[in-house]
């Protein structure tokens, strides 16, 4: 059976090229980087160029980006690197719809003696810019926004609270993770002073990111221990793949247009044939303002994990806006904060694409999702009371 994967924001294939480039130093190129040797050093001049290739994709210098294992370290560097610059400072702001990367960091930090300000969003996944500036204060330590939400796919506007902020001389971080890749970044024109990305969310390897750090922003390790990274990120460097990173950035930085136009209009298609095709459909974010991939559907009255269990019966790899398959019987948090009601927010689904997805695989999922929402829906008891049809 063929496999119709659909789920990019969680994860993306290697690109074929990434792999071709990472295979000699997975075998014949084995060196440490940091090795004095010349069979070392080739592989040192590689990550040199891997450097300059993940900057140019985002417009840094290349001294400003410092390769981590993944976009989790890579936030959490970048968050206690500003509270320990700034140790007498203790409010930190954020938002209600981060990645659990920033939210769990953020409630651990708000136990060990930390005021948190959580930034609502409205029904449509739109950030409050005036609650966000109206909780400004001189103990403000580090806002910390995502670029573009996970599940809605709704982007904030990075550019204008790096402006608002830099006049208060606050440090700002963006967990960019889903941006990269997907949408045109340019850190010198945004001006923040930390942003975080993740290799596996744009056809590299997993476990492999990176942190753009802005120059003369202060900066402590988060992992201690060598020299690597000009002694901001102790441990021996992952040189394949971090070269598999600079390649990935090199090509999709040549596919953003691609993706602005024939991903966003399969994204469209998608959308707009299972919206049409499905009662009592309701789409989750700001039409107009989302990442050109990302389409988040609720599905009401039914579960989200049935909808995917069945539809990966037909090789259609997606995912489920509840949090049910951790054990946990609550639906996603972002969908909470947008206020989507319970009986939606239990059966959404969130369809990423990328590159490699056709409008063949696009109409598939239009033709065979419906019938099992229709089956699903029959099974259902507040369906079959009537309590949800369209009259």
């Amino acid at each position: 059976m063929d496999v119709i994967y659909m789920d990019n924001n969680a994860t993306t294939k290697i690109a074929p090229e990434v792999l071709d480039a990472m295979m000699p130093y997975l075998t014949d190129y084995y060196g440490n980087a940091s090795s004095m040797h010349n069979f070392g050093g080739m592989v040192g001049r590689q990550i040199v160029e891997a450097r300059e290739k993940v900057a140019a994709l985002i417009n840094a210098d290349p001294g400003e980006i410092i390769f981590t294992s993944c976009g989790t370290e890579s936030d959490s560097t970048a968050v206690h690197a500003a509270i320990r610059s700034n140790p007498s400072k203790k409010h930190i702001i954020t938002t209600r719809v981060e990645h659990p990367a920033i939210k769990n960091l953020y409630e651990y930090l708000a136990k060990n003696g930390y005021r948190v300000t959580w930034v609502p969003v409205d029904s449509e996944g739109v950030l409050d810019l005036d609650f966000l500036y109206d909780h400004l204060s001189e103990d403000t330590a580090i806002v910390s926004i995502m670029w573009a939400n996970n599940e809605s796919g709704v982007i904030f506007p990075i550019d204008e609270i790096a402006e608002k902020l830099a006049s208060r001389k606050i440090v700002f971080h963006s967990d960019a993770v889903q941006a990269v890749g997907k949408l045109p970044v340019d850190v010198k024109k945004t001006g923040l002073n930390m942003m975080s990305i993740s290799g596996h969310k744009l056809h590299a390897p997993k476990g492999v990111g990176a942190l753009y750090v802005k120059k003369g922003t202060k900066f402590s390790p988060f992992m201690i221990g060598g020299h690597q990274e000009r002694n901001r990120r102790g441990g021996t460097e992952n040189s394949a793949s971090i070269i598999g990173m600079g390649k990935a950035c090199e090509l999709v930085g040549s596919h953003i247009e691609e993706i602005d136009t024939r991903v966003r209009s399969m994204r469209d298609r998608l959308e707009d044939g299972l919206l049409k095709n499905v009662p009592n459909a309701l789409l989750n974010g700001k039409k107009d303002a989302r990442l050109p991939n990302t389409t988040n559907i609720s599905f009401e009255y039914i579960e989200g994990e049935a909808i995917l269990l069945m539809m990966d019966q037909l090789g259609i790899c997606a995912s489920s806006g509840s949090a049910c398959t951790s054990g946990s019987l609550e639906p996603s948090h972002v969908l909470r904060a947008m206020g989507v009601p319970f009986t939606a927010a239990h059966g959404s689904i969130r369809f990423s694409l990328s590159t490699y997805n056709t409008e063949k695989e696009v109409d598939f999922v239009v033709e065979n999702l419906p019938p099992i929402i229709e089956r699903l829906r029959n099974m259902s008891p507040f369906w079959k009371e009537g309590a949800c049809k369209v009259q």
